[in-house]
């Protein structure tokens, strides 16, 4: 790995827009992942993700703005500058007839300091089907497999897309651990995923896209704490309208329905003592059992659902 200090930039994408018969489906994405520094990339499906990925890892060229990968443009790079760039994609993108053993020897080969194809597949759980033909892998074995090609040539960034999709608890813990040793090596990581448990554990930074921009960055503890706290609540049986307006008018803030948790929210009002009371006051009056009740909203998964569910939320400016 070339000697490149601990935190310096690796991707740098600054204003990158890509449109598609005049619709917009990136409009103005900036983001960096330094070395040493796992970073997530959210967004719902058809939010530009791929299309974003796709310019960083080369395959793309983006229209305007410009996309810097170890300061080179990835587009039309050489095949050392590709060398030290590590892709695990989704769609795997293997040959059906492809063995584990065989290729990820085939792949160290093509590398100087490769790790060990062995260790990999005993580190991966990957030894049972090391010449198993690729399209007799299970999802999760494919999934892993496509990591461990990711991993052999000791890239120094690594690109992974949904690397715990379709894992067991264990083999999502291996995965874990080893993007972890990948960043203590000072190795920059980007992943993108729907698992956001794993974004929790893993990211350093978040960026969230929405609409092809980014609406929101940060750690998960400066997006968890961006998100307003709000009271949710389930009842024994369904308010009416007018039940509904009735509440509503008591606790000083719209009653919505739903949520990630079903039943009931309180919103444009922040959650106190005297608000659960009046809830609790009202609910003896109204003949209504709480069967639970919670303030939550300091979580990623609600900053995320906030961002980017239809109603929920702030909601993010569409594309120019």
């Amino acid at each position: 790995m070339a000697s490149v200090a601990t935190g310096d930039p690796a991707v740098v994408v600054d204003d990158v827009a890509k449109r598609y018969g005049g619709r917009s489906v990136v409009d103005g994405v900036s983001l960096e992942v330094r070395r040493g520094q796992v970073v997530a990339l959210l967004g719902p499906n058809g939010a530009g993700k791929t299309t974003t990925v796709e310019m960083i890892e080369g395959y793309r060229r983006p229209d305007t703005g410009s996309v810097r990968v170890l300061g080179t443009d990835p587009w039309g790079a050489s095949r050392a500058h590709r060398a030290r760039v590590g892709l695990m994609l989704q769609s795997g993108g293997f040959d059906m007839r492809a063995r584990p053993a065989e290729t990820l020897r085939q792949y160290a080969a093509f590398h100087g300091d490769p790790v060990s194809p062995d260790d990999l597949l005993d580190e991966l759980g990957l030894r049972a089907v090391a010449r198993t033909p690729y399209r007799r892998l299970s999802g999760g074995e494919r999934q892993r497999f496509a990591f461990a090609v990711a991993l052999v040539g000791r890239p120094e960034v690594l690109i992974l897309d949904e690397p715990t999709a379709g894992l067991d608890p264990e083999a999502r813990a291996v995965v874990r651990r080893r993007i972890e040793a990948a960043r203590g090596e000072g190795r920059a990581i980007l992943l993108t995923s729907h698992e956001l448990p794993d974004v929790e554990r893993l990211a350093d930074r978040i960026y969230i896209l929405v609409a092809g921009r980014i609406v929101a960055s940060g750690s998960a503890s400066e997006l968890a704490a961006a998100r307003t706290l709000t009271l949710r609540f389930g009842l024994d049986r369904s308010l009416d309208p007018g039940g509904v307006e009735a509440l509503a008018r008591v606790l000083g803030g719209r009653v919505l329905p739903g949520g990630p948790t079903g039943g009931y929210e309180v919103a444009d009002v922040s959650p106190t003592p005297a608000l659960v009371a009046a809830l609790a006051s009202w609910c003896a009056d109204a003949g209504r059992l709480i069967l639970w009740s919670q303030t939550s909203g300091g979580t990623l998964e609600d900053t995320y659902l906030g961002l980017v569910a239809p109603g929920r939320g702030e909601q993010p400016e569409r594309p120019r």
